[in-house]
């Protein structure tokens, strides 16, 4: 009971540093197997462990699921036959083993880098969607309370000094609706190789292929420009704060759960 106990006080720990790993439970088993159903082991980013579901190869082919599963941002389960190595069974108990991944994610994140109207309905619309908030804006007075009353943290900070303040993760949306390109060119580079799960400049197209100028003279790879969506959204003759707002938010959650952004409506 205690090493149970540990575990998911280690879990818990891990939710509240808004860190990632994956909880790997047995959840069935036949026959002979190292482990019954209920033992657990607690796999963190790194790929180091606490707990255990068998050792062995089993063990650490659990381990690899389970980083791939923090990775993709999905459970998964797992089923293993342990009765031929030659085959590429991990073990030779003569049993079957089932083990589910589920995937420890810190808190989906909405970045607002610019605070002003658009940014401010992009900060409104997403707490109510569930994310939490980040804004910033190295305008001292679009990143106060008064002005984004919804945002969980109020960031006055250069766009560039952004990584120094916050961890930026997979789980990590960045909308970038800032006053214009000069702001993007000079803020961009520091953040476009972190592993954020989305990048949004808002603007015309006129504007973001002067962007992408500055960025491509300041270095920043094509690649690395390739990641970033803009003119950002979905086409919805989006004209209001308000509207285009929900135009980028729904990118996002498409994006999200794999979406196709097309009207569901059939025939």
């Amino acid at each position: 009971m205690s090493k149970r106990l540990s575990i998911y006080s280690q879990v818990a720990e891990l939710e509240l540093s808004g860190n990632t790993g994956a909880l790997c439970t047995v959840i069935s088993t036949k026959g002979s197997t190292p482990r019954r159903a209920g033992a657990k082991m607690l796999v963190y980013q790194d790929g180091s462990f606490t707990g255990t579901v068998g050792g062995g190869e089993l063990e650490n082919r659990v381990r690899k699921a389970a980083i791939d599963a923090m990775d993709n941002s999905r459970p998964v389960k797992l089923g293993y036959s342990m009765t031929d190595i030659a085959r590429g069974d991990p073990g030779i108990c003569g049993g079957q083993v089932e083990v589910y991944v589920e995937p420890i994610l810190p808190a989906a994140t909405i970045v607002v880098v610019g605070g002003g109207h658009v940014g401010k309905a992009v900060s409104h619309l997403a707490k109510w969607l569930g994310f939490k908030v980040v804004v910033t804006d190295d305008r001292p007075e679009f990143c106060t309370r008064k002005a984004n009353p919804d945002a969980d943290l109020l960031l006055p900070i250069p766009m560039s000094e952004l990584p120094k303040r916050m961890t930026l993760t997979p789980q990590t949306y960045l909308v970038f609706t800032t006053r214009g390109s000069e702001v993007d060119v000079k803020g961009l580079p520091a953040l476009i190789e972190s592993p954020a799960a989305y990048f949004g400049v808002i603007g015309s197209h006129r504007r973001w292929a002067t962007t992408v100028k500055g960025l491509r003279k300041a270095g920043v790879t094509q690649k690395a420009i390739q990641r970033i969506h803009s003119p950002i959204g979905l086409d919805l003759n989006a004209e209001t704060p308000e509207e285009i707002a929900v135009s980028i938010l729904s990118e996002i959650i498409m994006l999200r759960n794999g979406g196709a952004g097309k009207s569901m409506k059939g025939g």
